[in-house]
């Protein structure tokens, strides 16, 4: 059955976005960009503050086609380097994209550069024209980092470097991961099969992987390591050169959240881990006869789940048939996803692990990672990168420079998906045991989604506090790993020595420092957001396609608003987080 259920699993064509690597329009599209961008600054560098209303809004639309371009170039260097990371001829064929790439951005860094330049009255003069003010929202975004802006030399040195310093620690990251291997029963297997087997049925099973991960994961510390304090470092020297407030300043302004309402809500997490994470542990080493539960018993399947592997057609059916219960348009929409090649979903060596789901560029579509090994947990993933996917296809069509939605809310439909995926498996289960195991499951994937996030938030907060006073050493990083670890799991968790390294996967800490609080911003969003579908009448499905096609054109308080909820309200996270409370009363009774 597990061949069969894994078999036929699908893969992804990027031709939609260019045929190979050594296409015409692939080169085409390079060589007509670079001669594009050098054009594009002989009209209008050193000459914007001189533009009336039409001509900023004509200027910003010509940069957003040269952008597009760009990006889905880019877009598919990525995704062919995601889909084999230890491919050599892969990886330099994405180097040589990202350094060709660079140096045609370098000549538009100018752009974004000079709108900071110019007065505010004056700019405010110029939204009377209808064309700009449509880009409001994509240049208020722009000159909330004009505090931080750098003189121009100075931003361009630090943009044509970045493909030698951070990019290269990045790429230097991903590959060493992806090369790793780590044996299991006389098998070599890459760290996504191994972590797979943490939530195996057999504890035997499950020790093995974890020991293994932890071996290797500590023979490669120093290296991961140096990557870590090399990149905490450079952060923390653009920092100061850009006089930030705090490491994390700069992710908050690019997710338009403001500080103290990411506080409130790291806050209110580390508050709850009693009532949530120790709690929860507490009662699972219960159900499984023991006082504590080993690291590695932490996400295993309760005593009575009968294990069983999901075939990727039923996970398909799955998805798509809460997502239709909701709205049959956003099944309409997810259907494509499985009858276009648009998913990539098996498990094979040098391939990115974990899941993502690439918006790739307006004109285009956007591609989905996952590595499906049929269990829930696999079906739960499917359903949140297809969120993903349909929310970047609705809105789309705000265009290269409005799509994007700010990491704070880029979650929500994901979350959302998942959510109604659990409910509607849920309502269908009637034996008290099997729902009892799916309870335990969702209040595991909330704990990871909510709690462990939080915990990788505070993790890096201490790192990075940590590195702006001397190099940390791999003992020291672990220190302060398993003392936020500690923290989160609670007594009930036994965290072996080995344990210590477990920090070192987790490639969010690498690519997007402080991305993480976006996860438990997202699922104590819903919680609350599901709450009001319950509740509502009719039209909330509307507001909730509008709320996804606003793209990058509103933030948190106007998107939420019709919903008559606020992320700047303590309250507001008390609500999300009291939902997962319910769930482990509910366990609890049951």
């Amino acid at each position: 059955m597990s061949e069969q259920a894994l078999s036929n699993l699908p893969e992804w064509d990027l031709t939609d976005l260019y045929p190979s690597t050594t296409s015409a329009e692939l080169e085409g599209d390079i060589r007509n960009s670079a001669s594009g961008a050098k054009e594009f600054a002989a009209k209008y560098e050193g000459k914007l503050d001189q533009l009336d209303g039409a001509g900023m809004a004509s200027a910003i639309a010509e940069y957003e086609v040269l952008e597009e371009i760009l990006g889905r170039i880019m877009s598919y260097a990525y995704l062919v380097y995601a889909g084999d990371m230890s491919d050599p001829e892969i990886g330099k064929f994405f180097q040589n994209m990202q350094e060709r790439i660079n140096v045609i951005s370098t000549d538009v860094l100018f752009f974004t550069l000079e709108i900071n330049k110019i007065d505010e009255k004056k700019f405010a003069g110029l939204y009377e024209n209808a064309d700009l003010l449509r880009y409001k929202p994509w240049i208020d975004n722009i000159r909330a980092l004009k505090p931080y802006q750098l003189e121009d030399n100075l931003e361009k040195m630090l943009h044509e470097k970045n493909v030698s310093g951070r990019s290269a620690w990045v790429r230097l990251f991903d590959e060493s991961m992806a090369g790793l291997r780590f044996e299991m029963n006389g098998e070599k297997l890459a760290s996504q099969q191994v972590l797979h087997m943490l939530s195996d049925k057999d504890g035997a099973v499950r020790k093995a992987a974890a020991k293994s991960l932890g071996k290797v994961f500590g023979e490669n510390v120093r290296l991961f390591a140096l990557i870590t304090n090399t990149l905490a470092k450079d952060k923390a020297i653009e920092d100061e050169w850009r006089k930030t407030e705090s490491p994390m300043s700069m992710r908050h302004l690019s997710n338009q959240v403001e500080d103290e309402v990411v506080d409130a809500l790291s806050r209110a997490v580390q508050d709850a881990y009693p009532r949530l994470s120790h709690r929860y542990y507490h009662l699972k080493a219960k159900w499984m006869g023991q006082d504590k539960l080993d690291y590695w018993d932490r996400n295993a399947p309760l005593p009575e789940d009968d294990d069983r592997l999901i075939p990727w057609d039923e996970a398909r059916d799955t998805v798509l048939d809460a997502y239709g219960r909701f709205s049959p348009e956003l099944a309409t929409m997810g259907q494509e996803f499985f009858d276009k090649p648009w998913i990539d979903a098996s498990v094979r060596p040098g391939k990115s692990p974990g899941a993502f789901a690439h918006p790739t560029v307006p004109s285009a579509h956007p591609y989905l990672l996952v590595n499906y090994q049929g269990k829930i947990r696999d079906v739960m993933t499917l359903a949140h990168e297809l969120g993903h996917g349909v929310h970047q296809v609705l809105a789309g069509p705000q265009g290269a420079l409005l799509a994007d939605t700010p990491l704070t809310l880029a979650e929500t439909a994901s979350v959302f998906g998942e959510q109604l995926t659990f409910r509607a498996l849920l309502e269908k289960e009637t034996d008290p045991a099997k729902k009892r195991v799916m309870l335990a499951g969702k209040v595991e994937d909330m704990l990871n989604t909510v709690v462990r996030q939080i915990a990788f938030y505070e993790f890096e907060v201490r790192l990075h506090a940590a590195r702006r006073k001397e190099e940390l050493s791999p003992d020291q990083i672990g220190e302060i790993w398993m003392e936020v670890q500690r923290e989160s799991l609670g007594p009930a968790i036994r965290l072996h020595d080995e344990y210590q390294y477990f920090w070192s996967y987790i490639p969010h800490f690498i690519h997007s420092p402080f991305y993480v609080y976006a996860y438990a911003f997202g699922d104590c969003l819903v919680n609350a957001l599901y709450a009001v579908y319950q509740e509502a009448e009719e039209g909330f499905q509307e507001k909730y396609f509008d709320m996804l096609k606003a793209g990058g054109t509103m933030r948190h308080k106007e998107l939420l608003a019709p919903f008559n909820l606020d992320a700047s309200d303590p309250a507001f996270w008390s609500k999300g987080l009291s939902v997962i409370e319910g769930f482990i009363d509910e366990l609890e009774n049951l």
